[in-house]
């Protein structure tokens, strides 16, 4: 099994089933995990010195306390593939957020430096950006949370829908190296959702030199890890993909590199194809 892979496990005493730090992926930014809780279960999430953390309700319901003082209940959708925008809370470096799960909650915990430039706050539905990218079989619809026009000192946080049969993070694009205005060294991890749940997907993993060239089969509640390389994700007949993406790194900008081969998908030879 391809050391980018990390699997759903059994829950933990918590209800955690993904845990991965920036130690164990062998990088420098990006910490993720996933809880699955049952209502009435309580939690808290205290951010380093030198930490931020975003908290995005995946699906379900919970009361909210952000040091002490109470944000009243948050979450506006039982699982994700409601396509309805996510409630998420971004927590400042010192920061602590408390939650009691008011129904069952999935819940990722995104994590990366931080130097508490920026108050913690709720991120609303009103607050997340909505887009529809690509045509054809390579459409897919995405929730910006938090992208790099938000306020955060490292994080980048995106929820992407792609239907079944259909590719995304496609043409195959990069981002590992610091050469802006072209391109930012970005770390990513991919959470992924499956519907129906029994369902897989397939992701790529690859460099130029082909030095790293993974294909996986990704199913429900697995993560990717994408230390560097193109990353295209491919939906197979009968299961629609979700994935929440988590991205940092030295500067926080999104900026890609398209893989020459592929980068005509994005032309309207391709798009002409598929409207004509």
């Amino acid at each position: 099994m391809s050391t980018l892979l990390s699997k759903r496990t059994a829950l933990d005493a918590q209800g955690r089933f993904q845990c991965i730090t920036p130690e164990s992926a062998g990088w420098e930014y990006v910490g993720f995990e996933a809880y699955s809780l049952d209502e009435g279960q309580s939690l808290s999430f205290i951010a380093g010195a030198e930490e931020e953390i975003c908290l995005v309700l995946v699906g379900g319901h919970a009361e909210v306390t952000l040091n002490g003082k109470s944000l009243g209940k948050l979450g506006d959708r039982a699982e994700p593939f409601e396509k309805k925008k996510p409630y998420s809370l971004y927590i400042t470096a010192g920061d602590i957020a408390s939650l009691t799960t008011t129904s069952p909650l999935e819940l990722a915990v995104c994590r990366a430096p931080g130097k508490g430039t920026f108050p913690s706050r709720v991120i609303s539905p009103e607050d997340v950006g909505a887009e529809a990218r690509g045509v054809g079989n390579n459409k897919r619809y995405v929730h910006n949370i938090l992208p790099d026009t938000a306020d955060a000192d490292s994080l980048l946080v995106v929820e992407v829908y792609t239907d079944e049969g259909c590719t995304s993070s496609y043409p195959s694009h990069k981002h590992d190296t610091n050469a802006p205005p072209t391109e930012t060294h970005l770390e990513e991890t991919y959470y992924h959702r499956l519907n129906p749940s029994q369902g897989f997907c397939i992701q790529r993993v690859y460099t130029d030199n082909r030095e790293l060239d993974e294909c996986m089969a990704v199913y429900d509640g697995d993560v990717v890890m994408v230390p560097e390389g193109y990353h295209p994700v491919a939906t197979i007949a009968g299961y629609d993909s979700y994935y929440l993406n988590v991205m940092a790194g030295p500067i926080r900008k999104w900026l890609f590199t398209w893989e020459s081969g592929h980068e005509w998908v994005n032309s309207s030879i391709y798009a002409d194809k598929h409207n004509g």
